[in-house]
């Protein structure tokens, strides 16, 4: 029987991914039941979703896909012959290189022609392209870019990557309604991070949506994803003391990690659970 492919990152570049934590969560997950429902309300890039099912294999799996992540994956075949053709133009460019005249135009050449066949991924396009975690998700942002070559040597394996994880799009809340009121349910809880970037995301957060997503956390069993640039842990034990409203983090564990952004800068990704 051939062994399935445990993921350690998301196959295909996702801005706010929990690679890094990864490990933490899967230690965490054994306070959990191996046959409970986990329903991973934003569901990303699907890494928490997958890491769940390579964990307990026999739990079952919920991947809210409202950023339509399930898309890019199954149009790999098509990124990988993309990337295919900017490796050959760029063959004789050194890596981390700009990407200059004649070169530069048959790079944006050979995307625009892989546009007018149907589909190219831009997120993904944007990390072999340009640096510094910078998306763009069109052609005409991408042709604004400096461009570098920072093109991929082999190709992106997603195979097996969402198999027996049941896959939804639709509203959190929607979807959390359906589900809060039935037996051993576990909600991964990872909204887009209040004061970081966004870009990539479908949809614009105000602090309003954040503190809406909190009211998620009362009476239930969850993994809450969230920074210090938030500030959201500060604002709850704050609700605590200045109103009647409890806090939702109460009883809970936290694990903290470190997480550089450039040599000079830095945040703290901040994991909360709660049994």
């Amino acid at each position: 029987m051939e062994k399935k492919k445990i993921f350690k990152s998301a196959p295909l570049p996702f801005m706010g991914q929990k690679r890094k934590f990864l490990s933490r969560f899967k230690s965490a997950l054994q306070n959990y039941s191996p046959t409970a429902t986990y329903v991973d309300l934003f569901g990303g890039s699907g890494l928490l979703s997958h890491a769940v099912k390579s964990v307990y294999p026999n739990a079952k799996v919920i991947f809210n896909d409202y950023d339509n992540y399930r898309e890019r994956l199954s149009n790999v075949d098509k990124t990988n012959q993309l990337v295919t053709e900017l490796r050959y133009l760029l063959k004789d460019y050194s890596k981390d290189s700009k990407i200059i005249g004649d070169t530069r135009k048959n790079v944006l050449d050979c995307i625009k022609q892989a546009e007018k066949k149907g589909y190219v991924d831009y997120i993904t396009l944007s990390s072999n392209l340009i640096f510094s975690m910078n998306y763009v998700k069109t052609f005409e942002c991408l042709e604004k870019e400096t461009i570098y070559n920072r093109i991929r040597q082999s190709n992106y394996d997603t195979t097996g990557y969402l198999d027996g994880i049941e896959v939804t799009s639709q509203c959190y809340k929607t979807l959390f309604v359906t589900h809060k009121d039935k037996p051993e349910v576990i909600f991964l809880v990872d909204p887009p991070y209040l004061s970081t970037d966004t870009g990539t995301y479908k949809s614009f957060w105000k602090l309003r949506d954040y503190l809406d997503v909190l009211n998620l956390l009362d009476n239930t069993k969850y993994f809450y994803f969230t920074s210090n640039k938030s500030s959201i842990i500060e604002l709850c034990e704050w609700i605590e003391t200045k109103t009647p409203m409890s806090n939702p983090f109460a009883g809970a564990y936290t694990e903290t990690m470190n997480t550089a952004v450039t040599f000079q800068s830095s945040y703290t990704d901040i994991m909360i659970y709660k049994t």
